[in-house]
């Protein structure tokens, strides 16, 4: 039975290991006999891990860009970024390309140039917003206490609200966590209560309205309680985004069983 293919954006702050996870994800299911590809959507990478089936630098050439209009890193990366709508069309066309049923968009480094721009809500809309998810990924390091756990999850429901897409939060590079580490993250993501002591018991108590306030928010659009750990040992969580993707698009239906 034919499928239409689900776009799935790996999108995340810079470091948060997107471009591993897209490798990771795709060798999953790869592996269950799944067709997979990866598009790369950074004009500055520069060492992935996968090989791209799509890439977004056969169009745009950071290095170019940065001689051409004599701009330092950071201009670049806001220019070639702009110029990711400039290549919808190609990269439409390089994916329709490709009989697949996954297609796996690793975004660009840093999170801003994609959720703040105009140009990356553009590209979802050119390609299949319909059949479209997000991959969010909390990176553990930037969680390890309460204030930085909830920041995370704010930005999380920025980029929710930003991209107007259906969203599935991980928290990612979790394999490289002690059981205890992996316990409070996930204890403060299932629990509001338990995380909003923990944030009182860490400021002082002149952020306490503002304290309750920010967890209002993230508990009415139940934030919390959506994480799962993922990480490159053992492929750990994908068959859980696997199945959060399924029941997203395919109400729970199995490709492994067609």
């Amino acid at each position: 039975m034919a499928h239409q293919p689900i776009y799935n954006y790996v999108i995340g702050p810079a470091g948060s290991g997107k471009s591993t996870l897209t490798s990771v994800i795709q060798e999953w299911i790869k592996r269950r006999g799944i067709d997979a590809i990866t598009v790369n959507l950074d004009p500055g990478a520069e060492n992935l891990p996968y090989t791209p089936d799509v890439d977004i630098r056969d169009w745009i050439s950071f290095q170019e860009v940065m001689e051409t209009y004599d701009l330092g890193p950071n201009g670049t990366q806001i220019a070639c970024a702009d110029m990711l709508a400039l290549n919808a069309k190609d990269i439409k066309a390089s994916i329709a390309s490709f009989r697949t049923e996954y297609i796996l968009l690793d975004t660009p480094g840093q999170l801003e140039l994609f959720v703040f721009r105009e140009s990356g809500k553009y590209v979802i809309d050119s390609l299949e917003p319909k059949r479209s998810v997000l991959i969010y990924l909390i990176d553990q390091i930037l969680c390890k206490n309460p204030s930085l756990f909830v920041s995370q999850l704010l930005l999380s429901l920025i980029t929710h609200f930003r991209l107007e897409l259906p969203q599935i939060n991980v928290l990612n590079k979790a394999d490289l966590l002690s059981n205890e580490e992996l316990d409070q993250l996930l204890g403060w993501s299932l629990d509001h209560e338990l995380l909003q002591m923990a944030v009182y018991e860490q400021q002082s108590s002149i952020y306490r309205e503002l304290n309750e306030q920010i967890m209002q928010v993230l508990d009415h659009f139940q934030t919390t309680g959506q994480l799962i750990p993922t990480g490159k040992n053992r492929y750990l969580g994908i068959d859980d985004v696997y199945t959060r993707i399924q029941l997203l698009f395919e109400g729970g239906e199995d490709r492994l069983s067609d």
